[in-house]
Formats: C-alpha cells, sequence, structure tokens
C-alpha cells in the first residue's frame, strides 16, 4: 500500500468521524430548538479545525510509520497516484458544486443561516467523501 493511499484512507476515516459527531450534535439540538435559536458556529469551526488537525496528525504518524517500517519516503508519488488524485478530485468536484447550489437555493428562500451554513458544509463533506471512496476504490480495483 502506497502512501498515498495510507494518507487517503486517513483522510476518509476523519471525513466519516468528525462530520458525523457534528451533525449529530446539530439534529439533537434540532429537535428541542428552532435553528436560529442554535449555536452551530462555534462546533462547526471546532469541528472543520479538529478535522485539519487529525489529517494532519495521521498523515505525518503514517509518513513516519512507512519511514520505519518500509523505508518508504513520504514524498514519493508516481503517475498512477497522481492520476487517482485527479480522478477523485475531479468527481468531487461536480458533488461540491451541486451541494453549493442547493445552499444558493436556501438563500434565495431566506432559509436559516442555520440550514445555509450546514448545507455548505454537508456538502464540502460528501465531495470529500465521494473523492476518497473514488480514490480508494481505484486503488483497490485498478484504475
Amino acid at each position: 500500500m502506497s502512501f498515498e493511499e495510507r494518507s487517503t484512507w486517513i483522510y476518509g476515516l476523519v471525513t466519516v468521524v468528525i462530520p458525523t459527531v457534528y451533525f449529530a450534535t446539530m439534529l439533537g439540538q434540532i429537535r428541542v430548538r428552532p435553528a436560529g435559536e442554535i449555536d452551530y458556529v462555534g462546533p462547526m469551526l471546532a469541528a472543520i479545525g479538529i478535522a485539519i488537525a487529525a489529517n494532519i496528525i495521521g498523515t505525518i504518524l503514517v509518513a513516519i510509520g512507512s519511514a520505519i517500517v518500509s523505508g518508504e519516503d513520504a514524498d514519493r508519488s508516481d503517475e498512477r497516484d497522481k492520476n487517482i488524485n485527479r480522478f477523485g478530485d475531479y468527481w468531487a468536484y461536480y458533488v461540491l458544486s451541486i451541494g453549493v447550489a442547493g445552499a444558493l437555493i436556501l438563500t434565495f428562500v431566506q432559509a436559516e443561516h442555520f440550514w445555509i451554513a450546514n448545507a455548505i458544509y454537508l456538502a464540502f463533506v460528501l465531495a470529500s467523501l465521494t473523492s476518497v471512496t473514488l480514490k480508494l476504490f481505484a486503488y483497490r480495483r485498478g484504475f
């Protein structure tokens, strides 16, 4: 397994766990309060910050582990890795575009900021999941 594939697994794990906790927290609050009264900014920024930090730390640990165990350089990627990254990011772009269009529609109908912000965050999460899933599929099934 290449360093790029290991990094993709880390990114995928972070992309599943952190937003799941965030959205579960927000859904728990929406049941008892109107959307306009929910403090979502702090928790969303915390989720984004924690996800970034977890991804960086995970990637560093994978790089150190790769260097110790197999002597593999973390900065080495071949043409296949580049094509797989491009493939995953290409499709993630479309998912993100559709999600942002949905958030734009929420803006047009003057939805609460809570819904607009969460729609944008969800669009980023779904785009990341699309990218990770397609990349891992390409690594496992061939590209």
